[in-house]
């Protein structure tokens, strides 16, 4: 599958999958943020969630996701190295060591933590790495030991401009009803009790 077709396919994941959970954890005050896991070999979804913070604050989209992966009987959980992993907004130190201690090689994201921050006017992931970490935006290691991250807008603009602008306007659509979970997110945040909301 060409990276282009992989690219509309995570896209296709985020708008189908993703999205129609996040809008309804979105109306019970979860934040905006979700995950799907696919296979690699025909890129189908195994599952695909969403944040769950009003019920536990460690449920961030990516842990919740993974928390159900592993709820799923055996026989239907492929290892994890068959996998790819796809967080719509780029994942806070929290997720990052989800991933990692769960055995991910990879994942893909589309939103970075300065659109969640700028965007979404979610600053924790930013505001955690260099409280706790000390470390500066993208302060982690997008390549290492145990995964190579991507950005999903980053390879778009590596793309020839007909493609580039196809998948630039994709992304547009989506990033829209991103803008609108955001603000219904915003306008609710006060009635839920999630600690960093």
């Amino acid at each position: 599958m060409s990276e282009v077709s992989l690219i509309d396919r995570l896209l296709d994941v985020i708008e189908h999958d993703i999205v129609p959970k996040t809008e309804e954890g979105v109306a019970h005050g979860n934040k905006l943020f979700g995950a799907a896991i696919l296979r690699k070999e025909d890129r189908s979804v195994v599952i695909a969630e969403t944040n769950n913070e009003t019920e536990n604050p460690l449920w961030h989209g990516e842990v919740h996701c993974l928390k159900r992966f592993y709820e799923l009987p055996k026989a239907d959980q492929p290892d994890t190295k068959d996998c790819l992993f796809l967080a719509t907004h780029e994942p806070c130190s929290l997720c990052l060591s989800a991933i990692t201690w769960t055995g991910f090689d990879n994942f893909f994201y589309l939103f970075s933590h300065e659109d969640s921050r700028d965007s979404f006017a979610i600053p924790h992931d930013l505001k955690i790495l260099k409280e706790v970490f000390t470390l500066e935006p993208g302060g982690y290691r997008a390549e290492n030991a145990y995964w190579k991250s991507f950005s999903i807008r980053k390879l778009v603009r590596d793309l020839p401009e007909a493609e580039r602008a196809r998948l630039e306007a994709r992304i547009a659509g989506i990033s829209k009803i991103y803008d609108g979970l955001s603000a219904e997110y915003q306008d609710g945040k006060a009635d839920n009790d999630i600690p960093l909301n």
